[in-house]
């Protein structure tokens, strides 16, 4: 999970989380020296789908994917779509990578997955604008404090960035279990009514998790160790 730091909420400068936890099992450190850098998104230069698979697809983009429990499940639902997932997070990136590496056996490799272990916001500048269909902020930092609120991705600038990289049609997704974000991200997406047309006809569609939604292992300790809400947001590019 990753916060967005600026100065000014209207302008974009980066995003900022935890870089390291504990030291990676045997088996992590293996993946991150010798997967990792097989599926990495460049360090620099646009990021367009036939860089980075080959070939025109469907591209999907994961901002502070976690765990990647998410990100592997929509990626294995849809062989033929590519999904590019950024997280600073480094033991983040160790567990998504054996979610790509196959879960020790557990199903196939995907292929179909590259990973920034960085700032998603330097992946979204290099991407051409029109060229996403799927944009996920699932659980960022919410930044609960007044005095933060301008470190929360949910942020014009961020949104407006989204917003660029999305395709007419496209979908950005949002879910969250804090209600002070709830209440924020509402209040800016209210802002941006000209760019997103918010998918939804009554609160069963923000209550109950939609379909084709994996849920991640955040979201199941939020709900069922914590006794969390969970809230879900879809959003239509206009």
């Amino acid at each position: 999970m990753t916060a967005y730091k600026s100065g000014d909420p209207t302008t974009i400068n980066r995003l900022y989380g935890r870089s390291k936890g504990k030291p990676l099992r045997t088996a992590q450190q293996d993946l991150v020296e010798q997967l990792l850098p097989q599926i990495a998104v460049p360090a620099e230069g646009e990021v367009t789908a036939e860089r980075l698979f080959g070939q025109p697809c469907t591209l999907h983009f994961e901002i502070g994917f976690g765990g990647g429990e998410h990100m592997a499940a929509r990626a294995d639902l849809l062989p033929d779509h590519g999904f590019i997932g950024a997280e600073p997070f480094l033991n983040g990136v160790a567990q998504a990578l054996t979610h790509v590496s196959g879960d020790n056996g557990a199903h196939p490799p995907l292929g179909n997955v590259r990973i920034f272990h960085g700032d998603a916001l330097d992946v979204l500048r290099r991407l051409p604008d029109g060229s996403l269909s799927f944009v996920y902020l699932l659980h960022p930092d919410p930044w609960p404090k007044a005095r933060h609120a301008k470190r929360r991705m949910m942020n014009d600038g961020p949104v407006d960035l989204i917003a660029a990289k999305l395709r007419p049609g496209g979908e950005f997704r949002f879910g969250t279990d804090h209600a002070v974000y709830v209440r924020h991200a509402l209040m800016v997406m209210r802002r941006h009514t000209g760019q997103f047309e918010w998918l939804c006809d009554g609160p069963q569609n923000f209550q109950n998790r939609p379909g084709s939604w994996p849920e991640t292992r955040y979201e199941a300790k939020a709900r069922n160790v914590y006794g969390h809400e969970v809230w879900y947001f879809r959003y239509r590019r206009r």
